[in-house]
């Protein structure tokens, strides 16, 4: 919790401005059911007129000095508790960018988007009232019981028997509540994941009829957590009203013993001193008052803390999190070698398998590599190891002649061009999706990428060009059409490596024939490594590195591998006639 909160220190001022006005505000509130009793006792009992309003006046004048200095406290603590949220967001954004992809996966996804959203708001409520409660609850609880002790010390010793009984509750309520609060916090991520997948996957659950049964497995989750959430509010729903009772019985039992004291006096003799009693019997419940108000408030807070700790935790453990891949100091540039290099390169992700093993080529610049093999070969695995998705097990990835481990991510970044599997596109604009890749580029540089990429037609035959809309997961486009938007995006770099991810497989044969084309005249400098299902794809490449099961079992051209290597020789069999070959 304290490193979070040091958050905090940006707005050092907004949170000393809400204690002091708060503080201010909370010993004005204290003053007022002293001046009603003054004007009870003084005013009232003599008929001093011009006394009740003199006294009246001041009352008037505090009150309203009171709520100009609450509306300025709360502005203050608003102020601090927004931009609190705010920074802390930014932290865990950056920090994720800086995570790599085994990081983001050992916690999740829907899980960061909890902790960035639902964790963030606990701390924010929390704040937002703390800053407030912390400092008037107590001023209100000390002052009351001061002030009641002041006006009458045998009616104090009931509330010094009550108050330990109740704030013994509050204890047992956060003991008893406390880890309940971080099981809600797990099935919220449960509960997110599932509603990310089913609403991801909408048209396959539908195209399958399982709506039912996945309305089934939400509402398991979903009753999960309900029921952990019920148990929760059940635990208040029963000490919360136990300790209100407590705290008007103590109110009841003063008004009944100060009542008595009134009685007990000689009423023609002592008239004088039975009206003083009075106002000071009011001053004292009003006192009482506002005891319970603030023992009520610090029972907000108990209800409040254990939630904003858990969710406290859950930040810091993002925050916390030391990236797996680490920044390297030494450049490629003015390198002799200008080539992507695997030297005997072994994977497997945590606690798991390796998923290849022993893995050997070079991806020379001006040449084409590719990968092909069956499902589940490795193929995937072996160029997301380029950019450092994720970082190997043993052996070397070298570019242009030193370690990957050894450059900087960004010149790494900067040099490889990567396409992934899945077409990816922002919501925006066309041309602000082209741009991603190069922010200064010009119009003519975008229609020369979008030529190459064989997306030149279809974006010219749209009514707004460039600037047509891009929805929220590029809905309003085909599979093709987006895998060549994203292809336009990463030719724009002007990069020494691209890597395709398998990124052809929305295209026919017509357009995948040229494109490859108009890559190979346009990127003839350029390192191409792709990663195919298709032989037609692949089948011109100067070197072809035939997988299976996470090894090499063939390397070489196309027609040497056909002599060589049976597992090429029957995948070609399984897509081209013999005469095709």
């Amino acid at each position: 919790m304290r490193k979070v909160l040091s958050y905090l220190k940006p707005y050092a001022r907004s949170v000393i401005g809400a204690i002091i006005f708060t503080t201010a505000g909370s010993g004005l509130g204290l003053l007022l059911p002293l001046i009603m009793s003054q004007i009870l006792n003084n005013g009232v009992s003599g008929g001093k007129l011009s006394y009740i309003y003199k006294m009246g006046s001041i009352m008037v004048g505090i009150a309203i000095l009171a709520v100009i200095f609450s509306i300025i406290a709360s502005y203050s603590s608003a102020r601090a508790a927004a931009g609190f949220g705010r920074q802390v967001r930014k932290e865990i954004f950056h920090k994720v960018e800086t995570l790599s992809q085994n990081d983001i996966d050992k916690i999740g996804t829907p899980s960061l988007i909890t902790r960035s959203t639902n964790d963030i708001r606990q701390i924010q409520e929390l704040l937002l009232i703390a800053l407030r409660i912390i400092i008037s609850a107590p001023i209100m609880m000390v002052g009351g019981i001061v002030m009641a002790f002041i006006i009458n010390k045998k009616l104090s010793v009931v509330v010094l028997i009550v108050m330990p009984i109740v704030i013994g509750i509050a204890l047992l309520v956060m003991k008893k509540v406390g880890p309940l609060f971080k099981v809600v916090q797990t099935k919220t991520d449960a509960l997110n994941q599932i509603l990310r997948e089913r609403l991801s996957g909408i048209k396959v659950i539908r195209a399958f009829n399982k709506s039912e049964i996945e309305k089934q497995h939400f509402d398991i989750t979903n009753s999960d957590l309900a029921k952990i959430t019920l148990k929760i509010n059940r635990v208040f729903a029963l000490i919360i009203p136990l300790a209100e009772f407590l705290l008007y019985t103590l109110v009841t039992v003063i008004v009944f013993l100060g009542s008595r004291q009134l009685i007990d006096l000689d009423v023609v003799t002592q008239a004088e001193k039975i009206a003083n009693t009075a106002g000071d019997l009011q001053a004292f419940v009003l006192y009482i008052l506002l005891i319970i108000a603030a023992v009520a408030m610090a029972g907000a807070m108990f209800v409040m803390v254990p939630k904003a700790s858990v969710s406290a935790k859950r930040i810091s453990e993002v925050l916390d999190l030391e990236p797996s891949i680490k920044d390297g100091n030494k450049t490629a540039e003015n390198s002799e070698k200008e080539e992507i290099e695997f030297k005997n390169v072994t994977f497997g992700y945590d606690n798991t398998e390796n998923i290849i093993e022993n893995i050997s080529f070079v991806a020379p610049k001006g040449k084409v590599t590719a990968l092909i093999g069956g499902t589940g070969s490795g193929k995937s695995t072996i160029v997301n190891l380029i950019p450092r998705f994720y970082d190997i097990t043993e052996g070397e990835i070298l570019l242009n002649g030193i370690n990957i481990k050894e450059l900087p991510l960004k010149e790494l970044h900067q040099k490889v061009s990567f396409i992934p599997q899945k077409a990816l596109l922002f919501s925006g604009t066309i041309e602000e999706n082209i741009r991603y890749g190069k922010e200064d580029a010009t119009k003519k540089e975008i229609w020369n990428v979008l030529e190459i990429a064989q997306a030149k037609d279809f974006v010219e035959a749209l009514p707004r060009g460039l600037q047509s809309l891009v929805s929220q997961n590029a809905t309003n486009y085909s599979g093709g059409q987006k895998q060549r938007l994203a292809i336009a995006r990463a030719l724009i770099r002007n990069a020494d490596y691209y890597v395709f991810d398998d990124s052809f497989s929305a295209l026919d044969f017509k357009t995948d024939a040229q494109l490859r084309k108009a890559i190979k005249e346009n990127l003839s400098q350029s390192a191409l490594i792709i990663v195919a299902q298709r032989v037609g794809t692949i089948i011109d490449a100067d070197n072809i590195i035939v997988l299976d099961e996470g090894k090499i079992v063939g390397q070489g051209t196309h027609k040497q591998l056909l002599e060589s290597c049976p597992i090429y020789k029957e995948i070609c069999l399984s897509q081209l006639s013999e005469e095709e070959l």
